[in-house]
């Protein structure tokens, strides 16, 4: 049986302390839940927080790195993944995530969103800025789901989990 795979998408360099708190307990609850841990991979922000906390708690991670090398990869990845795509490596992310988390705002983020609503990949927005909601509402014509903390992340993410019939898991 495959295993269910969660990403946790957000800002790098540009991720504020709340944002990165926020990951790292999602990380911490995703490894609880005895799911995969799939980040952008980098040792920066929400990728390195949500990472450690996957780590910390036990979990599996995923970093998908947008470089041919793994300098900047975050030392709480299991498995690094090379692509050497930059930021195309985004499409790779989405995909390859049953669930996708939305923790922060930045560029790359937002790329990530758009592809998720192109690919009908479904996303938890935690504890978003309104403007982020009405945009991707906007650009989905779907209400977003939203949670407020972590640990109502989880319960939704778990509702989704359960709701689809695996068509979105991944084997590994």
């Amino acid at each position: 049986m495959g295993k269910t795979i969660i990403g946790v998408m957000g800002p790098g360099e540009s991720a504020s302390d709340h944002d990165c708190q926020l990951a790292y307990r999602m990380g911490e609850l995703i490894a609880a839940a005895s799911w995969v841990l799939l980040t952008g991979g980098r040792a920066v922000g929400v990728m390195d927080a949500a990472s450690r906390g996957a780590k910390a708690a036990g979990g599996l991670t995923v970093g998908i790195l947008p470089d041919a090398h793994p300098a900047q990869a975050s030392a709480a990845l299991d498995l690094v993944i090379l692509t050497g795509l930059d930021q195309g490596r985004n499409v790779i992310n989405v995909l390859s995530s049953q669930v996708i988390v939305i923790c922060g705002m930045g560029p790359g983020t937002a790329s990530e969103a758009a592809l998720a609503v192109k690919w009908g990949r479904p996303m938890v927005w935690l504890d978003p800025a309104p403007l982020w909601i009405d945009f991707f509402q906007d650009l989905s014509g779907q209400p977003a789901i939203v949670a407020p903390n972590p640990e109502t992340a989880i319960l939704r993410i778990q509702d989704l989990v359960v709701g689809s019939s695996g068509s979105h898991e991944i084997m590994i």
